[in-house]
């Protein structure tokens, strides 16, 4: 039952709101001398797991980049950008990035858009911009109906990726049921979802438009 320590080791450290890398690392290592694993073998299994499996800290990355960017301007450059597009609206805007973040999805690059990487830097700001002037709450529907986009855009074209997560957990419950599909058949069966979505959701991007304009007459 020692060997378990390092869970109350863990519960203990996030109740008190310490450092999580030290707390798992304290975890891992009194984990370890509790099976009576001397410590220098304890720190070897710690390095090599965290050198077999460094590219999952890579997506944190995005993080700083992120916030460089955005230091360096990159939401005003976007907006002086649509700003300089006088057919550009809002609606118009959300509807070439829904069918870029679909066609994209559809390719298996989802990695491509996202809240982080694109809607809150550049997205957002575009739309807004292309709706100037706006209030406090209408700066939030704008804001809504970017991350709005890029979730049905992704969610709808990635199932059209035949080599894909969902793909294949849908294959393997219909598998359970009696039902035996390959995943290029769900695939080709995921093409009229996708468009039904991509006209649907681009029209209520449209008649987004028609919302401003009343919220602005009023």
């Amino acid at each position: 039952m020692l060997v378990l320590s390092g869970i109350a080791v863990v519960i203990l450290g996030f109740a008190l709101r310490l450092n999580p890398l030290l707390v798992v690392v304290t975890a891992a290592l009194v984990t370890g001398l509790s099976a009576h694993i001397d410590l220098l073998s304890v720190v070897a299994m710690l390095g090599h797991a965290f050198v077999a499996n460094r590219f999952i800290a890579i997506a944190w990355l995005v993080l700083p980049v992120i916030g460089l960017l955005e230091r360096g301007g990159i939401r005003e450059r976007a907006r002086a950008l649509v700003g300089r597009i006088h057919a550009a609206t809002a609606g118009r805007v959300l509807l070439a990035y829904l069918a870029l973040r679909q066609l994209s999805a559809t390719l298996g690059l989802t990695a491509l858009g996202g809240h982080v990487q694109m809607v809150r830097p550049v997205i957002a700001p575009m739309a807004e911009a292309a709706a100037e002037p706006l209030d406090d709450k209408t700066r939030e529907i704008v804001r809504a109906n970017a991350a709005a986009a890029d979730n049905i855009g992704v969610f709808f074209g990635e199932d059209v990726f035949v080599a894909i997560g969902s793909v294949l957990l849908i294959k393997g419950f219909l598998e359970q049921n009696g039902i035996v599909v390959t995943p290029l058949q769900l695939s080709v069966w995921a093409i009229p979802t996708a468009l039904m979505a991509f006209l649907v959701h681009g029209a209520r991007l449209l008649l987004l438009d028609r919302r401003l304009k009343r919220r602005g007459a009023a």
